[in-house]
């Protein structure tokens, strides 16, 4: 059995797959010690309804790949905020007006922002 990937890279290479499919503002805030809900939350913004499924499909698509599975999915139906949960990752792919409503990145405006963005020779 191949040994689960880490947390933290996980949450690094989820923003990287939703970064290559052209979400916008994709951030990655690291909880750990702030809450017990999840260690890493990747936020994104889509730019359609149809671009915010593809990005949690691909995210989905490379869970799969590395032995991780969603404990909860919500929001294929949505126009506004897909969410994808991990457990220790918990990825957001909003509409802009549900990211600047739900404002995120404010609620938890004490977290450490991760650098996730791919090097140039990568």
């Amino acid at each position: 059995m191949k040994p689960r990937i880490e947390p933290r890279e996980f949450a690094l290479e989820l923003a990287r797959i939703a970064a290559d499919h052209k979400a916008d503002n994709v951030v990655v805030l690291d909880l750990r010690g702030l809450t017990s809900i999840t260690d890493y939350l990747v936020l994104s913004t889509g730019t359609s309804e149809r671009q915010m499924r593809a990005v949690a499909d691909h995210v989905r698509e490379y869970a799969a790949k590395v032995g991780e599975r969603p404990y909860g999915l919500s929001g294929y139906e949505s126009e506004s905020w897909l969410l994808l949960d991990f457990v220790d990752v918990v990825v957001h792919v909003f509409s802009r007006e549900a990211r600047d409503y739900y404002d995120l990145e404010l609620l938890w405006g004490d977290a450490p922002r991760l650098a996730w963005a791919r090097s140039e020779t990568a």
